[in-house]
């Protein structure tokens, strides 16, 4: 999907830094996301990229530098605020409610953008009831849009690991995110689930969410991405095209063959 490279990012990274004491988690980090745009942060373990997470959705505060989102700095928000704005992320553990079905955690999800009253809910009144119907017709739809639609009434902690990771991004979405962090999505999967994941990403973005990306799994960067930023050692040393990156000396050298070329 093409990005205007010219208009105002919808994420604006200046110049940012995380120390824990003495030791550097990321030392100056600058990147623009826009509107549209699918763009990954791919790097050795260790080199920071879980921290920028945390620090573009309000779980850590940067030591130095400044972050925007829709041209509104994210200095001074909670996670929830953050969220609320439209920058939602999934988490490298999935953060289920495992004694729940599948269908009630995306429900619960959902419940948070209700708009009947305390009294509606109580007295049961027709707008609660229009309103129960409309969250639970779009839980069906997100269970369908990420292929689990036949686990409704399985326990999520029940589930394998890899329908675990389609379920985190599902409530993800239930948040209305207009800018999704996707932290590992695809770990625990296996080839099929991995293929099945990119045709997902695919219709996330026709949906017109935008998407940042953290993930191992190189193929599927490669495959699905139209920037990667690589980062070492808390520091960006290369951001460009998956065919600019895979060629980059800098980037061989840093994963030492770690698998950074795509394999056919």
């Amino acid at each position: 999907m093409s990005t205007n490279s010219n208009s105002t990012p919808l994420l604006e990274v200046k110049n940012v830094a995380v120390h824990f004491g003495g030791l550097v988690a990321i030392s100056d980090m600058s990147f623009d996301l826009h509107k549209g745009e699918l763009l990954s942060l791919i790097g050795p373990n260790g080199a920071g990229k879980t921290t920028a997470f945390n620090v573009v959705t309000g779980f850590l505060r940067p030591t130095k530098g400044t972050l925007h989102f829709k041209g509104v700095s994210l200095a001074e928000h909670s996670p929830h605020e953050i969220a609320a704005m439209g920058l939602v992320r999934t988490f490298q553990r999935t953060s289920l409610f495992t004694n729940e079905t599948v269908f009630d955690n995306i429900l619960t999800g959902l419940h948070l953008q209700g708009k009947a009253s305390f009294l509606d809910t109580i007295l049961a009144l027709p707008s609660f009831r229009r309103e129960e119907q409309n969250l639970k017709d779009q839980v069906w739809e997100l269970l369908d849009f990420v292929g689990l639609a036949h686990r409704a009434k399985e326990q999520s902690g029940s589930l394998p690991y890899g329908e675990q990771r389609l379920l985190g991004v599902a409530i993800a979405m239930a948040a209305r995110a207009e800018l999704l962090l996707l932290d590992e999505p695809a770990a625990g999967m296996n080839g099929a689930e991995t293929a099945r994941f990119m045709e997902i990403l695919q219709k996330i973005r026709q949906r017109g969410i935008t998407i940042l990306l953290v993930e191992h799994d190189m193929p599927l960067v490669m495959g699905v991405s139209d920037r990667v930023i690589v980062l070492n050692y808390g520091k960006i040393i290369a951001n460009g095209t998956p065919a600019e990156i895979q060629n980059n000396p800098d980037v061989i050298e840093a994963y030492l063959g770690q698998g950074v070329k795509q394999h056919a």
